[in-house]
Order: C-alpha cells, then structure tokens, then sequence
C-alpha cells in the first residue's frame, strides 16, 4: 500500500482528484487529496500575502502533521512550487514526487518566469485589472481557444472547472522558490500529458532551463497522451498509473 498526497494546480481544490483518490483507495492505497490556502473550500483564506511559502506551509502541515511516511507527493500543473519546496523540506518522508504535466523551476525562478514575456505580462494585466492586484481569475476554460490543453474534457467536465474554480493567490504564481543546496536526492518521475519524453529532451538540449532539469539524472518518465487536466479526462488510467508508479517506478532515463 502506498500513500499518495494529491496537490492540484492552480484555481481547483482537492475535489479535483475525487475520481483519482477512489481509483487509488479501491485498490488498496491511502489518498489524501489537499486543497491550499485561498482556493476553493478555502477562498475565504485567500489575502495578498499568499505565497509559494504558505502553500508549502500547507503540505508539510498535512505530510509532517498528519504524520504521512513514504509519500508519494503528486503535484499538477502549478503545484510544482509547493510541492517541489514540500519535497526539498521532508525528504525524510517523500519517496517520491510526481510531476503531472508539469516539473520543478530551477531555484530562484517563479511559476510565471516558466511563461513566454508576453503571457507573463497578460497574467499580471489579469491580476491587477480583474484580481485587485492579487488574485489570478479563473480562465474561461474555452476549448474553441485551447482545444491542446483541454483535450479530453466534456462539457460537465468544463463547467465544474468554471464554476467551482476560484481565483488563485497571485503570490503563488510570482514568488521564486527558495531551494536548498545540494538539492535533496528525491526520486522524481514525470508524467506527460500535453507534451512528450521527446519534447522534453529536446527543450533542454536547446538550453531552457527548467527542461533541462527534468532531462537530468534521478527521473524516471511516463506518457499520459491527454489534455492538461488528466484527472477529469483519463482519471482511471491515471490512478492505475500512479499505483504503478509507486509500486515499480520506470528505468531513470
């Protein structure tokens, strides 16, 4: 039996694992689905001082409180931050993170820096014209618009996330991750939906920098071909995937 902590990306809440969670506690393992500070059932906590510190605040609280061992830390999407600075905290009780669609920022750089400059300056148009200056507003989740990111979800699917989404702490998207040195030697794996192994490869040779750290030594790799949102478009595949991972992780390479 392994112990999964599931940490879904921005504007969602632990109820976006739900599915997932029941895959993985009906054959055996135990889950724990964690909504952080500001969203969803906790948006009344939202403030401008939320930050990547508070949601990693949030997930040794639920690891190290809860009294978890050899978790297997799930991290979508924009939870990398919290999780990857969770991990570097409790490599004592993470066995292993995994990256759902998305990886570590290399130390010193925030989840918006992973952006091209002309989106980093939409997101921050979005928060300071429609946030207050410190939320991020939820997408319209458009499929016409973005028919890679949202492949695989139906209507009920698109109208959970525009209705229960909440605006997203901006702290949580601008703050760098502070990182230790040397870095923890967590076991890390990689599971790619919207992207390949392939690309990955590709984009580090061409000298970005957060690939390049997902192409170095200690990962292991899976492909999930979907949308960015795998927990409502393949959630069976996903769970079994993840017991799988936990179980026989892939050769690193």
């Amino acid at each position: 039996m392994a112990t999964f902590v599931l940490v879904p990306g921005y504007w969602l809440g632990g109820w976006a694992f739900e599915e997932v969670a029941a895959g993985l506690r009906a054959a055996g393992h135990e889950a724990h689905p964690v909504t952080l500070t500001g969203v969803a059932e906790r948006a009344a906590e939202a403030a401008p001082e939320v930050d990547v510190d508070t949601h990693v605040a949030d997930l040794v609280e639920v690891i190290e409180g809860g009294g978890l061992e050899e978790v297997v830390l799930v991290a979508h999407s924009g939870a990398n931050m919290a999780a990857t600075g969770a991990a570097d905290r409790l490599p004592g009780r993470v066995a292993r993170i995994v990256y759902l669609d998305s990886g570590p920022m290399p130390a010193g750089l925030a989840g918006i820096d992973f952006h091209a400059p002309e989106a980093r300056a939409e997101l921050r148009r979005q928060a300071a014209e429609e946030g207050g200056g410190w939320l991020l507003p939820v997408p319209p989740f458009d499929p016409a618009a973005d028919p890679h990111m949202l492949a695989g979800l139906d209507a009920g699917h698109l109208e959970a996330m525009r209705r229960r989404g909440t605006p997203q702490p901006f702290g949580t998207v601008t703050q760098p991750l502070a990182r230790p040195e040397p870095l923890p030697g967590v076991p890390r794996t990689l599971v790619a939906c919207t992207f390949t192994v392939e690309d990955v490869r590709q984009m580090a040779d061409s000298g970005d920098p957060v690939f390049a750290e997902m192409a170095g030594p200690g990962w292991t790799y899976r492909e999930l071909p979907t949308g960015h949102w795998p927990m409502f478009s393949r959630p069976a595949e996903l769970a079994a995937l993840l017991a799988e991972i936990a179980e026989r992780p892939a050769p690193v390479g």
